[in-house]
């Protein structure tokens, strides 16, 4: 599997916030990472958490901005299934 796109957002300089992505099965070993698409962005994640429903797994990741401009940015996933 390649890299793809998971879903984008936009924070402020400081600004953090929480995402969450659901379903995902439960024999892929999950990679996931964050990218600016913005110019002078800077993004990372300050936290990931996993939920197992039993079925599926839930995602939630929450990003912060550190850098002065506000950042666009694409979260980025990437698997393995085992």
């Amino acid at each position: 599997m390649a890299v793809a796109t998971q879903f984008t957002g936009t924070l402020n300089p400081g600004e953090t916030n929480s995402w969450f992505t659901f379903g995902w099965p439960l024999n892929w070993f999950m990679d996931w990472s964050v990218r600016p698409t913005s110019l002078n962005g800077k993004v990372e994640i300050v936290s990931l958490e996993v939920e197992n429903s039993g079925s599926a797994f839930t995602y939630y990741l929450t990003i912060k901005n550190t850098g002065a401009f506000p950042s666009s940015f694409e979260a980025l996933y990437n698997y393995t299934q085992f």
